[in-house]
């Protein structure tokens, strides 16, 4: 047997990439078909033990165990299963777009919640920055530069901190992750000429991204790193998140943590002597990340365990 990464899937039928860089095609053993996994069994970024055959054809053997994993609510199953996007990677890189379409702030905090909660580093990216003023860009990303987050503004168009992105990507294995049509595809292409991901323009109906990428799939960088590019998000439900362990997931809310009348059982909602509510008073935490915190612990909190 050999070890491999999983690249990318489709009908059952797996992209891999051997130890000494040979790609190759290869399906399940019954076995792994069988095996019981958190979501998905095989994903994009997981590595696996594969036997080659004498007719040249492989078969996934085993899934080694995942340091890490990206994994959302699975559509549809009522709170009770995950769907893996991806695994074993370093960092998180969430994209957005100024408009077109208009970004939403509390989905980017779902982002967040998931990438801190699986202890993921992540690089908030804003991109088509060329569509609206520095005013309006700077008013959007400054509760997430106040947070403590990496940001960076895009343009595919025009370059713009495009290198600084490569650089980033260049330097481990990303998930670049986010909405339909905010220009993933398209930044990834100008990273990288030459990569031909599909692109595709912004619903004129509905000013909603239209899916380009279908599946995630994880891409060799010509510069060593390994970046996976997953299909837009339209909806994120919070898989894996303890409510009692939401609070740690907003880096603001840190360094008030523990100094509440009611100390770890304080639920920074309701009760009297709330550090971290005193700190949305005074405007040390901004109060749209506050609502966004309120709203994902019920969320969690009536979430099936």
């Amino acid at each position: 047997m050999a070890s491999a990464t999983v690249l990318r899937s489709s009908g059952g039928v797996y992209d891999v990439e051997l130890e000494d860089g040979t790609m190759a095609e290869a399906v399940l053993r019954g076995r792994v078909r069988l095996a019981h996994r958190t979501g998905d069994r095989v994903v994009a970024g997981d590595v696996v033990e594969v036997t080659r055959h004498p007719d040249l054809s492989f078969t996934i053997e085993a899934v080694v165990p995942r340091r890490s994993q990206l994994a959302r609510l699975a559509p549809g199953s009522r709170g009770r299963k995950a769907k893996v996007i991806v695994a074993n990677v370093d960092r998180v890189v969430l994209v957005f777009a100024t408009t077109r379409p208009e970004p939403k702030a509390r989905l980017l905090d779902r982002f967040l919640v998931l990438s801190e909660a699986n202890e993921l580093p992540a690089l908030v990216v804003l991109n088509k920055i060329d569509l609206v003023s520095d005013d309006v860009a700077s008013a959007f990303l400054a509760p997430y530069d106040a947070a403590g987050y990496e940001t960076l503004r895009t343009c595919a168009l025009s370059g713009q901190g495009v290198d600084a992105l490569g650089a980033a990507l260049c330097s481990a294995r990303s998930v670049v992750t986010g909405p339909s049509g905010v220009g993933k595809s398209s930044l990834l292409n100008a990273v990288q000429p030459g990569l031909g991901l599909r692109v595709a323009a912004i619903s004129e109906a509905v000013l909603k991204g239209q899916h380009t990428t279908v599946t995630a799939q994880l891409i060799p960088l010509a510069c060593g790193g390994y970046v996976a590019d997953t299909p837009g998000l339209r909806e994120l439900g919070l898989w894996g998140v303890d409510p009692e362990a939401l609070p740690v997931c907003f880096p603001e809310f840190r360094p008030y943590l523990g100094q509440c009348r009611f100390r770890r059982s304080c639920t920074h909602t309701h009760e009297p002597g709330c550090a971290v509510r005193d700190a949305v008073e005074n405007g040390d935490i901004t109060v749209g990340r506050y609502e966004s915190y309120k709203t994902l612990r019920e969320e969690a909190v009536n979430s099936p365990r």
